[in-house]
């Protein structure tokens, strides 16, 4: 059940609490599809029962999504903090570069946190604790609880001399698509899109080709790690731009930041 703010209090951005919402300090972002958006206050430990996704951004090209008890962390490599990766269910990499793989983190975790990767990540791999999986474009398989889609196949050319490396996309519960460092269009339609935004492979009006392509409702920007504060401001424009013509929630959350997806 959901107990409705009053309408006089006019200092405050909190609109809706949900009833169930443990609370504590840190403040999150509940996207309730509607007219009204719900900023609370919760600790890191609190826990809803309403079945939904949270998406915490981390640095660079790193995302955790945790739902009912359990925690999927994509692509905690060397640009992103330690720290994104600590509880984590399940880790899944989308490419062999040191943005988005770092071997020594990963040989940390224990036997029970299985890894998904593709075959060159998983040769560089060999000898870690971990149970990695292989897989490749059109693969599905379950983890921590998560149902995930397996979409693409290689990484976006960085130069005509720069081999292009194996790398794959994660579409989550048939929500959330990461698609490591390509502009891969998963063929189906995705709620809430993570788009590259910078990169020596990429360029601005190519993220926003890839937004209008895929159309999500939600779009939050993921590889931002080389730009300075003047190309942060650069994405937010953009995000802000698009999310405007396109109806949606477009923008960049920073590192800690944290999104309630679903419905």
């Amino acid at each position: 059940m959901i107990a409705r703010r009053l309408r006089d209090i006019r200092d405050a951005d909190l609109i809706l609490v949900p009833r169930d919402w443990r609370e504590g300090g840190v403040r999150e972002r509940l996207d309730l599809g509607g007219e009204y958006t719900a900023l609370v206050e919760r600790s890191e430990s609190g826990t809803r029962n309403d079945g939904k996704m949270k998406l915490t951004k981390h640095g660079h090209a790193c995302v955790r999504l945790e739902k009912d008890g359990s925690t999927l962390v994509i692509d905690p490599g060397g640009l992103t903090e330690e720290s994104a990766i600590e509880g984590a269910n399940a880790v899944l990499i989308t490419h062999e570069h040191f943005d988005h793989l770092e071997v020594k983190r990963l040989a940390a975790l224990g036997t029970d946190v299985p890894i998904w990767t593709c075959a060159a990540v998983a040769k560089q791999l060999e000898g870690v604790s971990a149970k990695v999986n292989v897989i490749g474009d059109g693969d599905s398989f379950t983890a921590a609880g998560f149902e995930v889609g397996v979409v693409g196949r290689d990484h976006a050319v960085i130069a005509f001399d720069v081999p292009v490396v194996q790398n794959v996309g994660f579409l989550v519960d048939g929500e959330v698509f990461h698609p490591g460092d390509a502009f891969t269009v998963p063929g189906q339609p995705v709620a809430t899109l993570l788009t590259p935004a910078s990169g020596p492979w990429m360029k601005a009006s190519e993220m926003v080709d890839y937004l209008l392509e895929v159309a999500p409702r939600r779009a939050y920007s993921i590889h931002e790690g080389l730009y300075n504060d003047i190309g942060l401001m650069l994405v937010d424009g953009i995000l802000e731009r698009r999310g405007k013509a396109q109806g949606g929630d477009f923008r960049r959350l920073k590192p800690g930041e944290s999104v309630l997806l679903g419905g």
